[in-house]
């Protein structure tokens, strides 16, 4: 059978322009992409898909393609995608800015899209569609009437941010920053330098531009010869903040500047809802991205003050007997050592009591890592107890004071909490997603 070229996928696509890759979500008139995984192959739901409302089905499967002719034939599905959705990129031809880094990315993302949103129609990037499906199927939703797209990148090899910026083909960039993560598929921290500077790379090939945070030699160097908007802590070109903190609220506040030659008016004070210093740099990226694009000012001091994370990402939560930072979400060495630091630092009355997730894909440098986590929280001697979750810290759990308890997994925790309730504390929550500890955080 002859394969669909993209011109005609596309055709179809601006007459159907909702697109699904599980046929369990169809809507009707939609197109359905039938994606292969490792465990399943979506070729063997085109036609449920298309009973379900789906308009079409793209396969890469010719028996089922020559099935129905609503079954629309390519060589591969996701390359498919990924070429469709870069094609649609092109028709828009609007600026994109792509978000990547080891730690912050998804927050930088969130910031940056709510300064942009107080002037323009922007898309960008929805929970954490950050890989090589869910950055096509974001960029499928650009409309005629977007005006700019923040897009997060996400990678855990060599080569994924190489392929995605390929896809989205940005004008903008944003690199985090560069540290220790996905161990197990980088293979060495010059492996995560390499494969996030693949953004850089990008940007330096096609005439783009970057926003910079000087303060970083390490981001500095990667970007030698790239035209860049600059922000940090210390004084020079573009945006620089300094510090404002408050060690009893634990809450991020700054006062930041332009250079007078270009905005001669004080600094700017900003406090935000966000937890930790290590978020200075991921609000100043913002405030550097919304200035360079004209945003006022005022609605970026807004746009900072309302943002409230709902994410488990350095999240504050109340609750009726404890008072906790719930950063669940994701953690590596990097994250994990300035969210104890931070969590340390800050005077309560209550007791602190930290509860720490292994760390995932680290590969060979699993057990030296949650070692030195565990050895960094004991030589701190700020918590009363810690609690830790999986077989990583487990295994590196001897010799400890009897206020470290491990256990094999969250229902183990949860157990013991219902039989122990915490009471009066102040709590870090802190693991990789994979550890599942928000379920922990609702039981305190």
């Amino acid at each position: 059978m002859k394969t669909t070229d993209i011109e005609t996928l596309y055709s179809l696509y601006t007459q159907h322009s909702v697109v699904v890759t599980d046929s369990r979500q169809i809507v009707e008139g939609c197109i359905f992409f039938a994606l292969r995984g490792e465990r399943f192959d979506g070729n063997r739901y085109a036609q449920q898909a298309l009973q379900a409302g789906a308009a079409y089905a793209v396969v890469d499967d010719a028996d089922v393609a020559a099935v129905d002719a609503r079954c629309l034939l390519v060589e591969d599905v996701l390359r498919t995608l990924q070429q469709l959705a870069r094609y649609h990129r092109r028709q828009m031809n609007l600026p994109v800015i792509a978000i990547t880094g080891t730690n912050g990315k998804t927050t930088t993302k969130e910031l940056t899209a709510a300064v942009l949103r107080r002037k323009y129609n922007i898309l960008y990037t929805e929970g954490n569609l950050n890989n090589q499906i869910g950055v096509p199927l974001t960029l499928l939703h650009l409309k005629a009437e977007h005006q700019l797209a923040v897009i997060e990148m996400g990678a855990s090899k060599p080569g994924d941010i190489r392929e995605l910026v390929e896809i989205a083909e940005p004008n903008y960039g944003i690199i985090t920053n560069v540290g220790l993560a996905h161990l197990a598929g980088f293979g060495s921290t010059e492996g995560v330098r390499r494969t996030k500077g693949e953004l850089y790379d990008y940007l330096r090939a096609h005439g783009g531009r970057v926003f910079l945070h000087r303060s970083d030699e390490t981001l500095c160097a990667m970007a030698a010869g790239i035209p860049s908007v600059d922000y940090g802590t210390t004084p020079g070109n573009g945006v620089s903040a300094r510090l404002i903190t408050s060690v009893r609220s634990g809450f991020l506040s700054l006062a930041w500047s332009l250079p007078q030659t270009v905005c001669p008016y004080p600094e700017k004070l900003l406090h935000t809802q966000l937890v930790g210093q290590y978020n200075l740099p991921n609000v100043l990226a913002a405030i550097a991205v919304g200035c360079f694009f004209d945003v006022s000012e005022i609605d970026i001091l807004k746009a900072l003050t309302e943002y409230a994370p709902t994410n488990n990402r350095s999240q504050f939560v109340q609750t009726e007997r404890n008072r906790l930072i719930v950063d669940a979400y994701n953690a590596n060495p990097t994250s994990m050592e300035v969210a104890i630091r931070n969590f340390c630092a800050i005077e309560t009355e209550s007791r602190h009591v930290a509860i720490l997730g292994d760390m995932l894909e680290l590969g060979q440098e699993s057990a030296s890592a949650h070692r030195k986590i565990l050895d960094l929280i004991l030589s701190l001697g700020v918590c009363s107890r810690i609690y830790l979750v999986g077989s990583e810290f487990a295994a590196v759990a001897h010799d400890v004071p009897d206020h470290v308890i491990p256990f094999a997994d969250v229902e183990a925790l949860t157990v013991h909490l219902q039989a122990h309730p915490l009471l009066d504390c102040f709590i870090l929550v802190k693991g990789s997603n994979g550890i599942h500890l928000q379920d922990v955080a609702r039981q305190c």
